[in-house]
């Protein structure tokens, strides 16, 4: 029985290419298969022809946009994950929607082997592999890129002997990877950390500096889930699009930075993440109001770690489910309004309510009605301090 080969495929040049490099390689069959995660572009079906059309003996297309939105970008949000504080894991949720369906298919396909374009170089790989052996434990992995030497100029070079369907000639100076969580580029005059980016890189963001007019929304959450816009309800998906447009349009969500890759490396990205940055924006806020102190403390910890493993590609380890269980109790009463001012590049939380609200006014006001017993600070501060206090007589002596 032939070999099959189930190739994570995305109807650029380089996948193209790769189903019949793997079948010159290996002399597999490959399957291919493609995950719409709201990357835009061309048409499913389009793809998946131009797929057929260079080799491959099946397609397979899936529209995973809500899947993606409820399964993997809303634990982002509830986690408030935002690697090295800043970056909220854009491709990093992708992959593993894309490997479930890859195993999903190798397993109906009765494939073997799993292949992916990602470079020797990057954390997709990492994310990619980790992802189908928890998944598919028996599965092997392979990247033509990485294994086989598949160079841009080979690439090329068999693209145009072979008389493959898809253009050769145009080639961005950036690598760009971009779903509806968000866009990341890299590479080109961006590897000069001093270069400053240009406008020419964005799509997802208006310039910041451009004067227009501040756009108020406001975003209901029901235990941590977006659940409308400015009244009007909207599914998970629908209120990442619709922040992506409104905070876009403000360029809200844009990020330079200087990140650490699994791989040991330091690499400058920068991202576009508007609907990602607004939507984490307000769900911090709201936890502020909702979560208890010592849960909340906490909890900070465990957002960090979490998109650590993320990041890692460690989506469907042990620990990471773990994780998640805490984080849904810990959002079971994030549950009211944010009002926010989006404008000149940032969103501003300027409203909260909620019915579980742990902010009680009449403890908080410094006016008359104040019901904190402030005679009980100066025991509470000697008791709380004692400890410290008797430890400086020990060493002041």
């Amino acid at each position: 029985m032939t070999e099959r080969v189930v190739l994570a495929y995305s109807g650029g040049l380089d996948t193209s290419v790769a189903i019949g490099w793997i079948a010159e390689e290996t002399g597999a069959e490959v399957i291919a298969v493609a995950v719409d995660v709201g990357q835009g572009g061309e048409d499913l079906d389009v793809i998946r022809k131009r797929a057929l059309a260079c080799g491959a003996v099946e397609a397979e297309v899936a529209d995973a946009k809500d899947e993606f939105a409820e399964e993997y970008c809303l634990p982002a949000i509830k986690a408030n994950a935002l690697y090295m504080d800043r970056y909220p894991l854009v491709s990093a949720l992708s992959r593993p929607t894309i490997v479930k369906h890859l195993v999903a298919a190798a397993k109906k396909h009765n494939a073997g082997i799993v292949a992916h374009g990602c470079t020797g170089k990057g954390n997709d790989q990492v994310r990619f592999e980790a992802g189908i052996s928890a998944l598919g434990p028996d599965l092997k992995c392979i990247a033509p890129v990485r294994d086989y030497a598949m160079t841009r100029d080979k690439a090329i070079a068999f693209c145009e002997e072979k008389n493959l369907p898809i253009a050769t000639t145009k080639k961005s100076p950036y690598s760009i990877d971009q779903n509806v969580f968000g866009r990341a580029v890299e590479t080109g005059f961006l590897e000069d950390i001093w270069n400053a980016p240009i406008e020419d890189i964005y799509e997802y963001t208006s310039n910041p500096a451009t004067p227009r007019e501040a756009d108020e929304v406001v975003i209901s959450f029901k235990e941590g889930v977006p659940v409308a816009i400015d009244g009007r309800p909207v599914t998970v998906l629908q209120a990442i699009q619709q922040l992506n447009e409104r905070a876009g349009a403000q360029g809200i969500g844009r990020i330079d930075m200087v990140e650490d890759r699994l791989v040991g490396i330091k690499s400058r990205e920068v991202y576009e993440a508007p609907g990602a940055i607004a939507l984490i924006t307000a769900h911090q806020e709201l936890e502020n109001v909702t979560v208890e102190r010592e849960l909340a403390r906490y909890k900070r910890q465990v957002e960090q770690r979490w998109g650590e493993m993320v990041y890692d590609g460690l989506w469907f380890s042990p620990l990471k489910r773990a994780l998640d269980g805490f984080i849904n109790e810990a959002n079971q009463h994030v549950t009211g309004d944010i009002r926010m001012t989006l404008h000149a590049g940032r969103a501003v939380v300027t409203g909260r309510k909620s019915d579980e609200s742990l902010y009680d006014f009449n403890l908080a006001t410094y006016d008359s009605g104040d019901t904190f017993d402030q005679s009980k600070a100066q025991g509470f501060i000697e008791l709380f301090g004692l400890s410290s206090k008797i430890a400086a007589k020990r060493d002041l002596a």
